[in-house]
């Protein structure tokens, strides 16, 4: 009981230290304020250029939440930064002797880092959404033309906007983990942005085997994940929505062990 109350104190000690280090630093501040600005200002634009009766069929609600894909950038350099920043400088030599239970030292970067994410995409969807609603009936999505207005209060379109806080969460563990494996800053972020990225564009270019395409949809960490804002023609996607945000938690889960373990068996 006693080391279960040491454990206890420990984590807490660790959130306290971790959100302190978090919101000190000014790259935080900037890095969720872009990922706010990119996903509401691309999703807002989205909106803003398709026009019905041409495009009436569109899925008004991952249409309103174009801007996840860009804004995710944000999250992944925030991510990055949490863990490989403290190597760049040293300073991971202090927090691990402040902690020197790595695997609790993770788990507090992992809960902050998840709590923060997950504040500032609500947000982030939020403004998406609402920007949707009010923009998409002035260009011809209305009820005459077939058309309902975003409403959280619709089922699929609260799972598409929860589910996409989610996917930014989840986006956020799985650089992390990424991060600790690698400890490069620079290293993280290409390895990172090229995994979200380079699957969708070899299956946009058509120039791989159908078969490999489907594979490579269902099993890419954005193309599966991002499923999830899908509310029309479900049975028409390579991966279900709740089954492909399943798939990013895998990567993100398998992300965190590689790097939990390599923390542990590495000096500091």
């Amino acid at each position: 009981m006693n080391a279960l109350r040491a454990e206890g104190a420990t984590l807490r000690e660790a959130l306290h230290a971790e959100w302190t280090k978090l919101r000190t630093v000014p790259s935080t501040a900037w890095l969720l304020l872009t990922l706010i600005a990119l996903t509401v200002g691309a999703s807002a634009l989205a909106t803003a250029v398709v026009k019905c009766p041409a495009s009436c069929g569109e899925d008004t609600t991952k249409l309103s939440l174009t801007g996840i894909p860009l804004g995710q950038a944000a999250v992944a350099v925030l991510a990055v930064l949490v863990m490989s920043g403290e190597y760049s400088s040293g300073m991971i030599r202090v927090t691990l002797t402040a902690v020197p239970r790595r695997v609790t030292a993770l788990a507090a970067k992992a809960i902050i880092l998840t709590g923060v994410v997950l504040a500032a995409g609500a947000v982030s969807v939020l403004g998406s959404v609402l920007a949707g609603r009010y923009i998409l009936p002035g260009n011809g999505f209305t009820k005459v033309n077939g058309a309902l207005a975003l409403s959280l209060g619709d089922g699929p379109t609260l799972r598409a906007a929860a589910g996409s806080v989610l996917y930014l969460a989840l986006i956020g563990l799985f650089s992390l983990g990424l991060a600790t494996a690698l400890r490069d800053s620079g290293a993280s972020i290409a390895v990172m942005l090229g995994l979200l990225y380079i699957v969708p564009l070899l299956t946009d270019l058509g120039t791989l085997d159908p078969r490999w395409e489907h594979r490579l949809q269902q099993w890419g960490p954005m193309t599966a994940g991002l499923a999830i804002q899908a509310t029309k023609d479900l049975k028409k996607l390579p991966i279900g929505p709740w089954q492909g945000l399943g798939v990013l938690a895998a990567w993100a889960a398998a992300a965190l062990l590689a790097g939990g373990l390599l923390l542990r068996l590495r000096d500091a």
